[in-house]
């Protein structure tokens, strides 16, 4: 069996969507997961980029044991030197240097001629290689370049140590049956000398049909991400990849991967509550409906053989059916870790306990607890970022002339302060309560709220997207209630606990 590495750029390219900024503590969690689905390279992010991205991928290193961890670097000393010390901690450690070669980005971007390109490639993998074995080298916008010149700027870094050549469809332009020739035309040319690698963007609709018409052609490692997060459109999914090699072994008999494909559903999920950033419904593998099947005829023959109308079983993926455990308020707490394990959860003793303590306090609010509700829950209570201000009370309520009176009280470090403040609506109140008690300004960039399972009781989840006032970037935060002004208090005090954490990480 030959192995598809699979390379996973959430915590960096992912991180590019718009609105998808995690804190550090946020990105170990997921570095954490994806080290337990099993992905070869974890791409931690790009440390010269900024010093929030520098410490989150040097405390991943210190953590990640199973995977790389790879730093993005561009063709530069200084970036490349920054990578090398941001990883360094880690067992196994990968730098990935990059530089244009289509003739637009060089005339354009760089302002370099062909030979002074593969000069600054030649140095920039030389010096990556001083400190580590492992090198990636990327030719951006690969495939917009002219084949020749990709071919003469490969055999120079191969030439030099890079170990894995990426051939990137930077601005998804390609259709899969060109980019399966120009992955058949350079795996020729590159023998077994190095990897080859993709990493498609999703610009067309593409990404995952290039990248498996690469695998076709020769290429064993894949760049992607969860949920198919990234700049623009998007880049490349995991889970779909991932599932294709699995179901369509017809084809690729002779491929696999390391991904645990169980906790495939997990891993969404995890990405999707961290970054605020769901699946749409019909999203292949992991969306809500993708194993719905409302049509009476499909019901029928799914009744009789599931294979009918399904190519893949929900539990290859890590959903599981319900099964003859029914908690409620009289559940314990054996019966209540029993289910948490059984969706695919792995958490401590400490936070076993803070979530059912949770999920007791839920049942008197609630009649039914469904699955989307405990992994609320979850999400909610085994988070690290420390709970530096917490809601103890709220209360709004209508005034004349349209206004809303929000009046608050927060915990912090053992004390409470209570304040309000009139709004123009009821978020309007609560939020500028929140900042009078706190003392830190900010601006909502962005509001959202969905109901996380069925019922006139459902919990509501809160997400909110908050700059603050030293304007370094939106900061995201949740909060889970079942009365929806509690749930935006909460995610807007997230919000807050997330940017002092960050402050302090980096202080």
């Amino acid at each position: 069996m030959e192995m598809v590495k699979i390379l996973d750029t959430t915590l960096r390219d992912g991180e590019q969507s718009p609105g998808a900024s995690m804190n550090i503590e946020e990105k170990i969690q997921i570095a954490l997961q994806l080290e337990h689905l099993g992905v070869d390279v974890i791409e931690a992010g790009f440390a010269a980029s900024s010093p929030g991205d520098f410490e989150a991928i040097n405390q991943i290193a210190k953590q990640i044991t199973t995977s790389s961890i790879c730093s993005l670097a561009r063709a530069v000393p200084g970036d490349i030197e920054v990578a090398a010390k941001a990883i360094m901690p880690a067992p196994l450690k990968r730098i990935h240097t990059f530089i244009a070669t289509s003739p637009i980005h060089m005339e354009y971007k760089l302002k370099m001629k062909p030979e002074q390109v593969i000069q600054r490639a030649v140095e920039a993998v030389k010096l990556a290689k001083s400190f580590v074995e492992d090198v990636e080298f990327s030719c951006e916008d690969a495939c917009r370049s002219d084949m020749s010149f990709l071919k003469e700027i490969l055999d120079a870094v191969v030439e030099v140590g890079a170990k894995t050549l990426n051939i990137p469809d930077t601005v998804g332009y390609r259709l899969p049956h060109e980019m399966g020739a120009i992955i058949a035309e350079l795996h020729q040319h590159i023998q077994n000398r190095a990897i080859l690698s993709m990493h498609c963007h999703n610009d067309l609709g593409f990404a995952t049909a290039n990248s498996i018409a690469g695998i076709l052609s020769g290429a064993r490692q894949i760049e992607c991400t969860i949920n198919g997060l990234g700049e623009r459109a998007g880049n490349t999914a995991l889970e779909e990849v991932v599932m294709i090699l699995k179901t369509r072994k017809d084809l690729f008999s002779n491929l696999q991967t390391r991904i645990r494909t169980q906790e495939i559903y997990s891993t969404s999920n995890l990405v999707a509550n961290i970054t605020g950033i769901r699946p749409q419904p019909n999203k292949a593998i992991v969306g809500k409906n993708a194993f719905a099947h409302e049509s009476g005829i499909h019901q029928d023959g799914i009744l009789k053989h599931r294979e009918t109308y399904e190519i893949m079983r929900p539990s290859d993926v890590g959903i599981v059916g319900e099964n003859n455990l029914v908690l409620g308020k009289h559940s314990g707490r054996a019966a209540f870790k029993d289910k948490i394990v059984s969706m695919g959860y792995r958490v401590s003793n400490e936070e076993l306990q803070k979530a059912f303590e949770r999920f007791k306090e839920l049942c008197d609010s609630k009649k039914e607890i469904f699955d989307d509700d405990i992994r609320a829950i979850l999400s909610e209570e085994t988070t690290h970022i420390p709970q530096i201000f917490v809601l103890e009370s709220l209360q709004v309520s209508s005034c004349s002339h349209n206004h809303h009176c929000a009046a608050i009280s927060i915990a912090k470090e053992g004390a409470v302060y209570s304040d309000s403040a009139l709004g123009n609506g009821s978020v309007d109140s609560i939020l500028k309560t929140i900042d009078r008690i706190s003392g830190f300004a900010s601006r909502l960039k962005d509001y959202k709220v969905e109901a996380l399972s069925r019922g006139k009781d459902a919990l509501a989840k809160v997400v909110v997207k908050v700059e603050f006032e030293d304007g370094k970037g939106a900061i995201i935060g949740r909060g889970v209630d079942v009365d929806t002004m509690n749930a935006t208090a909460k995610a807007y005090l997230s919000a807050l606990n997330s940017y002092l954490s960050m402050k302090q990480f980096l202080s």
